[in-house]
């Protein structure tokens, strides 16, 4: 919006910063930071007084997460709603990259609420059916695709202009990589910040990869795919990280409030948005390959154990696999950090080795 009124009233001096893509990003992340950390505590205290017992913990589970019974959760609630606000006042509200992931993150929050309520209220791990909730996904995502889809050229890192031309097969694999990453970011939302900082981590990372997709300089000079009006992303990716830092400052050990569903599918259904939208889905798989891991560690454990009866990992998903094999609980958020940040850098590297 601000952006908008700088166009129309020509701004200049100071108030011209408002037109650079820089700028904007840096007011967003510190909009949304400041937005989340204000209602954060009516949020948890609402979510509190609404939920009474909070989110249903797993009696198989880890023992020490016996001790979390009565958190509240949806505190997704709290990083969408800071992610909007601080999105709609820096944006450019004409971009249609930016509107296809504002839509993903509404839709699948929205989807997610509604898991998230159906737990809480029945105080039960399955929430919405499966089908049903993969099928809103689905919908979302294929709306999405449409509004982010511009070429259907599905490029390898590595080598410069080497591309797959998947014709209108791109807009399905689109849609996959949406919903994928959402149900991979929702599956590593297990641990008092597990999910937070990875995601903080990649959509920074993706800040600096859609910046530069934008530029016609920059993805020239670097080989990638210019994406013209990816540079928006970058605000979009600095209002995650915003509301995520915000909501990291309640969700830190002791965790006063779980994100759920409610922001682990929304938040993982944007880095998926964002990477299609800025033509580096393979890079999202480096980046985001924490995630990859965790839900690869689900689909191993189902599909063996149904074959044979027999489990690959002491528990899956894969972080509560190292914490029944003694690993603290911070130890292993901690490491799975660093294990982001490494991902991260490769995926920057990638950027370069052409």
């Amino acid at each position: 919006m601000l952006y908008q009124l700088a166009e129309w009233l020509h701004f200049e001096g100071f108030s011209n910063l408002i037109r650079y893509q820089t700028f904007r990003a840096g007011a967003t992340l510190l909009t949304a930071l400041v937005i989340g950390l204000i209602i954060g505590p009516r949020f948890i205290n609402m979510l509190r007084v609404r939920q009474g017992k909070g989110q249903p913990i797993r009696e198989d589970g880890p023992q020490s997460h016996l001790a979390k019974r009565g958190t509240p959760t949806m505190g997704g609630l709290m990083i969408v709603t800071s992610l909007t606000l601080s999105l709609l006042l820096w944006m450019d509200v004409t971009s249609r990259l930016v509107w296809a992931c504002v839509v993903v993150t509404l839709g699948f929050g929205l989807i997610g609420f509604l898991d998230d309520y159906d737990k809480v209220t029945k105080y039960a791990h399955k929430g919405v059916p499966a089908k049903v909730r993969l099928a809103g996904e689905f919908v979302v995502a294929g709306i999405a695709a449409w509004l982010a889809v511009g070429e259907t050229n599905l490029y390898v890192p590595l080598f410069s202009n080497l591309y797959v031309p998947l014709g209108p097969l791109y807009y399905l694999f689109a849609i996959f990589v949406v919903v994928g990453a959402g149900n991979a970011v929702n599956l590593t939302d297990g641990l008092d910040g597990l999910a937070t900082m990875p995601v903080i981590i990649a959509a920074g990372t993706f800040a600096i990869i859609a910046y530069l997709a934008g530029r016609v300089d920059y993805s020239t000079y670097l080989g990638i795919p210019h994406v013209k009006g990816a540079g928006e992303l970058a605000i979009f990716c600095a209002a995650m990280m915003g509301a995520g830092l915000a909501f990291l400052w309640f969700n830190a050990p002791p965790a006063a409030v779980f994100m759920g569903d409610t922001g682990s599918l929304a938040l993982g259904g944007a880095l998926g948005v964002i990477a299609v939208a800025s033509h580096h889905e393979i890079v999202l798989a480096i980046v985001g390959g924490l995630f990859v891991m965790e839900a690869v560690s689900v689909i191993v454990q189902v599909a063996v154990y149904k074959r044979t009866g027999k489990r690959v990992f002491r528990m899956a998903p894969i972080h509560h696999h190292f914490e029944q094999l003694g690993w603290k609980e911070s130890t292993v958020v901690i490491r799975f950090w660093i294990v982001s940040i490494v991902l991260a850098l490769i995926g920057l590297a990638t950027l370069k080795v052409r």
